[in-house]
């Protein structure tokens, strides 16, 4: 169940050293103790406390920028944050290090001391209604097919045509299969967006790390709290409004005004497509164009506890139901951290749909799920967890994707600087590695470096 499994052009074994930048040599597993910094005189403001401004705020700050960061919300992190109210780490956000060979989150937890355990691809038993099991024959033969699928619709795809239209030109006995429709829903709609808005040119555009994947057991907001160190985070504060025409940029947050010659926005691409910060002057046409046709995809997760398992020795449990998109994926959190806990998934139009639902109603949604795989007799939990990633005002939505009218140089776009001193990072500008975390925390890197190089 490997996230962006299908893509064909992938990155083994890149150079780590290449990939970490170089704040990280004074911050090694020892905590060595960082050597006094000169001011430069320069400051910088830096807008989001995720892991691309945490990133960017600990270089600048190492190369003698007074750096200032401005949170909206009560804590560091962003979109990794990890919810230990039953007593564990569930990690709201990202969960996965995504292929460890090159990967800079790989060293990056390895320093904070994020606790990590390998899940295994191979071990999963999938179910059909009436938990008939499918056979791994018929599986794996569905699987190679829809793997071929992904490596070839594209070249009958266009700019203004959704995946979901030209997949089902192309391929209309496969719309209803409820296996295709797992496929679709848990290996592209998960990685991606809503299909009916997804492009049917650039929707396996992205590259990969290879390795393992690893899910963090501790949580992985470790690595953001290890990042925050030292740093000057202001929380509880939300920025309005950016004022970059004069020499100073102006930033008003909270009714307040701060002073920087450089601002670094870092918030998700859901609160830029919401316009919740103005800038003044307004963005240049095809950054504002950018923002717009690029997607925001909504997932959800919800890790439920029990006393004692019932299901199946394995890493992954899947279910085909009629529904796309819903409740169709487990993962067994026994093989990982030795809970009696499953955590499962909802994405796009049915993701945003669970957000108006109540718990009860939630739970009752995949107890049907499960009794029909394991029986009527099966307990109710004992405790739920769950995600609203869409209507989190500091979020709308999860992370970027390719949508129908998306061109990928709009990634690219998002990225620019404007004027030598409003700067943007973030998963959505990073045209190779957008919608992860990994890719997030470059981006915080290749800002610092655009800024540092000004000076």
């Amino acid at each position: 169940m490997q996230r962006r499994k299908f893509i064909k052009n992938t990155l083994t074994g890149l150079p780590l050293l290449v990939l970490m930048p170089s704040v990280f040599s004074s911050c090694g597993e020892d905590e060595k103790v960082e050597e006094k910094v000169l001011s430069n005189g320069k400051k910088v403001i830096v807008i989001g406390a995720g892991i691309s401004g945490l990133a960017a705020a600990k270089k600048l700050k190492s190369k003698g920028f007074e750096v200032q960061i401005l949170e909206a919300s009560d804590k560091v992190g962003g979109r990794l944050r990890t919810d230990r109210s039953l007593g564990f780490a569930f990690d709201q956000g990202a969960s996965w290090i995504h292929g460890v060979n090159g990967n800079p989150i790989t060293s990056l937890a390895k320093s904070a001391g994020m606790q990590t355990a390998i899940t295994d691809d191979e071990s999963f038993v999938s179910y059909d209604l009436g938990g008939i099991e499918h056979s791994d024959a018929v599986f794996a033969s569905q699987e190679t097919k829809f793997y071929n699928m992904l490596e070839t619709l594209s070249g009958s795809g266009n700019l203004s045509q959704s995946f979901e239209t030209v997949f089902a030109s192309q391929y209309p006995s496969y719309t209803q299969d409820r296996l295709w429709k797992f496929f679709l829903s848990t290996y592209l709609t998960f990685d991606t967006g809503e299909l009916n808005q997804l492009s049917s040119l650039y929707y396996n555009e992205g590259e990969e790390f290879g390795g393992e994947e690893v899910i963090a057991t501790s949580g992985y907001d470790t690595i953001p709290n290890y990042l925050a160190k030292g740093l000057d985070v202001g929380t509880g504060q939300r920025v309005s409004k950016v004022d970059y025409t004069g020499s100073k940029v102006k930033i008003t947050h909270n009714g307040k005004l701060s002073e920087a010659d450089y601002v670094l926005v870092t918030v998700p691409l859901g609160v830029l497509k919401a316009g919740k910060i103005s800038f003044t002057p307004s963005l240049p046409t095809n950054k504002q164009t950018a923002i717009d046709k690029l997607g925001m995809n909504c997932v959800n997760k919800f890790v439920l506890v029990w006393d004692k398992a019932f299901w199946d020795d394995v890493q992954y449990i899947s279910y085909t139901p009629e529904t796309k998109d819903k409740f169709n994926y487990f993962v067994n959190l026994k093989k990982t951290n030795g809970l009696n806990a499953l955590m499962t998934f909802a994405y796009g139009d049915y993701a945003r749909s669970t957000e108006i639902m109540g718990d009860a109603q939630i739970i009752s949604e995949i107890m049907t799920h499960l009794r029909d795989i394991y029986g009527s007799q099966i307990p109710e939990p004992k405790s739920m967890l769950r995600t609203k990633w869409n209507s989190d005002e500091n979020t709308l939505g999860a992370y970027s994707f390719t949508a129908v009218g998306t061109e990928m140089k709009h990634f690219e776009d998002l990225a620019e600087e404007v004027s030598g001193k409003l700067f943007f990072a973030g998963e959505h500008t990073e045209v190779d590695y957008f919608s992860t975390a990994h890719g997030a925390y470059l981006s915080g890197i290749r800002e610092a470096d655009k800024i540092i190089d000004l000076v």
